[in-house]
């Protein structure tokens, strides 16, 4: 035999020639055979080993949501979930109603038992010293002859102010503006009380400062304890008004929840029927039976609620505040007519062309704005108990102001004398009308607080109970709707 030499080309027609395999290179051992160690970088450094690939993580979200979705392959998987779902929209329901209805009865009861007096206690600061600042010009005017009546009057117009500050400031946030109003009052109306006693003191020495001291007072009341008590009075309104915008709007969110239950519970009925043939589930029946009664609690209730707080606002609060604002005005118009005949033409306002003596020209405008609320006082009186005193007002408006034109001719024609006696006398003054309008405002503002509380009582007692139920009969619902699902459930073991 032949043999080719290696890597020589084989005869044509042969065979190829075998090529010999290349041996695997033997793994690097360490000195001395010994197995081969970590493996390194060229400068030395060491590589550590590669780690075996992890498994993927799931959240914890996303691992309930494989279960949620495996338990949903089966049908006692599938009653479990329609069970908690029910059970949490009860619950929901019951919760949202109790918290809703809960504002709602808190702010009807702040409408009746606060907001709404301190409105009324804040009108009664206001008139208390404006009548005060008329009692105290009066009893000036009298000189000497100051009557007793008149010193008693003034007396228990400042302890009526000083006693319903009291009470704002106790009702009042210490942080409030109202707060700081209150604070402003107290602090001038020993300013104010110090400056009469003056003026009294000076004038019944005939000294002519005493006149000085009293217009001063009357600044001091007029530009600085009026407007802050007409302040408090508009501030403690708008709380008002805020409280009866909490207490009136429906419950939206409560009663969508409630017909989303009532919805769920009936298909879930439905559902059982379609698969089981039987009629009645009776824990779903006890938590429809319980979602519907809260349902309808919840939608007639704040009806009745919301109409009794309507009423009261409509027949009560606006009136209310018509009355209020046309005695201040009386109040103002009065101060004004005595201290026409204090200054005696020392204080002037210029109109146009025309100087004017400056109280009556605020006398004129007081009696515009007099004349102007007892017309919409008359308007908004819905029953005669109503009507009578405020057409009683406007008789004696009238009259006031025919006696006021003679008081001013007698003082422009030099009569100081007569025209003092038209304003403070007793018969036939001015001061007789002004008593006639401010009692009849007294007895108007009476039965318009009567008709507020007894609407807005019942406005808030139509809520009581309300919150409590819902939460309790959302829990009986909730039982039932679980215990319900789990007689079905039990069939399946």
């Amino acid at each position: 035999m032949t043999h080719t030499p290696s890597g020589s080309a084989a005869p044509p027609g042969g065979a190829a020639p075998t090529v010999p395999a290349v041996p695997a290179v033997p793994p690097q051992s360490g000195p001395g055979g010994a197995p081969p160690g970590p493996r390194r970088t060229p400068d030395g450094s060491r590589l550590s080993a590669p780690r075996p690939p992890e498994a993927v993580r799931r959240t914890a979200f996303a691992e309930g949501v494989v279960r949620l979705r495996e338990a949903a392959t089966t049908e006692p998987g599938r009653l479990r979930i329609i069970g908690a779902v029910l059970a949490a929209l009860v619950v929901a329901f019951g919760a949202v109603t109790a918290w809703q209805t809960a504002d709602r009865a808190a702010a009807a009861d702040a409408v009746l038992t606060s907001s709404q007096p301190l409105t009324s206690d804040a009108a009664d600061i206001y008139r208390s010293l404006a009548d005060a600042n008329t009692a105290a010009s009066s009893g000036f005017l009298a000189g000497g002859q100051e009557t007793a009546a008149s010193r008693d009057r003034y007396e228990n117009d400042i302890r009526t102010a000083a006693a319903k500050l009291v009470n704002a400031a106790a009702n009042s946030a210490p942080d409030s503006s109202s707060a700081a109003t209150i604070a402003d009052l107290n602090r001038l109306l020993p300013e104010y009380k110090g400056l009469v006693e003056r003026a009294r003191t000076y004038n019944r020495q005939g000294y002519p400062v005493g006149g000085a001291y009293l217009r001063y007072a009357n600044e001091k009341m007029q530009q600085e304890m009026l407007p802050a008590a007409e302040d408090l009075y508009k501030k403690e309104n708008q709380r008002l008004q805020a409280d009866y915008a909490d207490a009136t709007p429906y419950p939206w969110a409560a009663i969508a929840l409630g017909t989303v239950a009532l919805a769920a519970l009936a298909w879930a009925q439905r559902r059982s029927y379609l698969r089981t043939h039987r009629v009645l589930n009776h824990g779903l029946v006890a938590a429809t039976a319980a979602g519907a009664v809260v349902l309808l609690w919840l939608v007639v209730g704040h009806s009745l609620a919301r109409s009794g707080l309507n009423y009261s606002y409509d027949h009560g609060v606006r009136s209310l505040e018509v009355l209020h604002d046309a005695r201040i005005a009386s109040l103002k118009a009065r101060g004004n007519e005595n201290l026409t005949l204090v200054s005696r033409g020392a204080e002037t306002k210029k109109v146009g062309d025309e100087t004017h003596d400056a109280y009556d020209h605020d006398f004129a405008r007081d009696m515009g704005a007099l004349g102007k609320g007892l017309t919409r006082a008359g308007e908004l009186a819905d029953d005669s108990s109503g009507e009578k005193p405020v057409t009683a007002a406007v008789s004696n408006m009238t009259e006031w102001k025919k006696r006021h034109e003679a008081a001013r001719k007698q003082d422009e024609n030099g009569n100081y004398q007569q025209a003092l006696d038209l304003v403070i006398g007793g018969e036939g003054a001015t001061g007789e009308c002004f008593d006639g309008v401010d009692a009849s405002l007294a007895t108007a503002l009476a039965h318009e607080e009567d008709e507020f509380e007894e609407a807005a009582e019942a406005g808030r007692d139509a809520l009581k109970g309300l919150p409590e139920g819902a939460a309790g009969l959302a829990v009986l619902g909730a039982a039932g709707a679980v215990l319900g699902i789990g007689r079905r459930l039990s069939e399946y073991r």
